[in-house]
């Protein structure tokens, strides 16, 4: 019991070692209540489908060849000058989801979206924090209108009494280019201590860290929360961006910088869950965690499920991780949900 017990207080300290700053004073966002009436079931987007129809692109006569342009590089981010990219490993070859990145339509526009009703995903964690370490998670999609809400859930031990706990929010517009974040909150809980809240917030051009110094706000700038939502819009719309050998770009406030975040597309796995097999693409990001660094995360994107993330590996160290598994379909609420808070 002495044991078990030093292994979660461990936990508790780790997690309390990774709070950045304290911002009591604002009140605590609140969140929109939802009532899941369904599941979500298995399909493959309509602009998915499409792809993997499409005919291979034929290549060019030799004489016929022009360079390729320049990539476009996202301007730069004031205060937050970016870690060092590794160089990316050589990608695996497809495996279970060959038929939709296989090839590249000759022409690739951008496809119709239409956001998803508000949906709930649960998870299973385990892991390695000082010790083995259990528990749940579970991350919420809220949208009322043009309103959004994004919610991630962490627990460590029991649901009853969690020993610790992380929420991480954010709250903004769906505009035609995605999510515009305009606060985002992260609260820390310990069995014995807290809470303790760090807040971000968008406006007037600028995102306002949680000590409260204003950093450039670059175009499609995302906060910890909301990246994983606006990747699932960035690939039911562009599809063929999901395929091995592929790089997503992802800016991302955080509470102590705003820098850039490059993730490959490394692998296709089958992931085995309770509701049965799921196909899901590997984005790994081009930083390795470090003790006393921002976490990093490994997610799985699977398409059959609207691109959301149905596992994370969140890392701090080369030790110390956990690892968040779908244990149940997808939850989804009405097509729409009214924008109501609880008083």
């Amino acid at each position: 019991m002495l044991l078990v017990t030093g292994v979660h207080l461990g936990v508790a300290e780790w997690i309390g070692e990774q709070v950045l700053a304290f911002d009591m004073a604002s009140p605590a966002m609140q969140r929109i209540e939802v009532a899941y009436v369904r599941e979500m079931a298995f399909s493959v987007p309509a602009a998915r489908v499409a792809l993997a129809k499409a005919p291979k692109r034929r290549a060019p006569a030799a004489t016929a060849l022009a360079a390729e342009p320049a990539a476009s590089v996202p301007p730069p981010v004031a205060e937050a000058a970016p870690e060092p990219l590794q160089e990316a490993s050589e990608p695996d070859e497809p495996a279970t989801v060959a038929a939709a990145a296989a090839s590249e339509p000759a022409v690739s526009a951008p496809q119709a979206f239409e956001w998803p009703a508000s949906t709930r995903l649960r998870y299973l964690l385990t892991g390695h924090v000082r010790g083995e370490v259990h528990g749940q998670a579970q991350v919420e999609w809220i949208r009322a209108g043009t309103r959004y809400q994004v919610h991630l859930d962490v627990q460590v031990g029991p649901s009853f009494a969690p020993l610790a706990s992380r929420r991480m929010s954010s709250e903004g517009e769906i505009t035609t280019e995605g999510l515009l974040p305009r606060r985002y909150e992260q609260e820390t809980r310990l069995a014995f201590d807290g809470p303790y809240r760090s807040t971000l917030r968008f406006d007037g051009g600028r995102v306002w860290l949680s000590n409260g110094t204003p950093a450039q706000h670059p175009p499609g700038v995302q906060d910890t929360a909301s990246q994983f939502v606006q990747l699932a819009y960035l690939f039911d719309r562009e599809p063929q961006r999901l395929r091995v050998g592929a790089t997503v770009d992802v800016v991302l406030a955080m509470p102590r910088n705003v820098s850039l975040w490059v993730y490959d597309v490394v692998k296709e796995e089958l992931l085995f869950t309770p509701f049965g097999d799921v196909p899901a693409y590997h984005l790994k990001p081009r930083r390795e965690p470090r003790a006393g660094g921002d976490l990093v995360t490994e997610l799985w994107i699977a398409p059959q499920l609207r691109h959301l993330p149905i596992r994370f590996v969140i890392r701090q160290d080369a030790e110390n991780f956990v690892d968040l598994m779908l244990d149940r379909r997808p939850e989804l609420g009405a097509s729409d949900t009214p924008a109501r808070t609880p008083p």
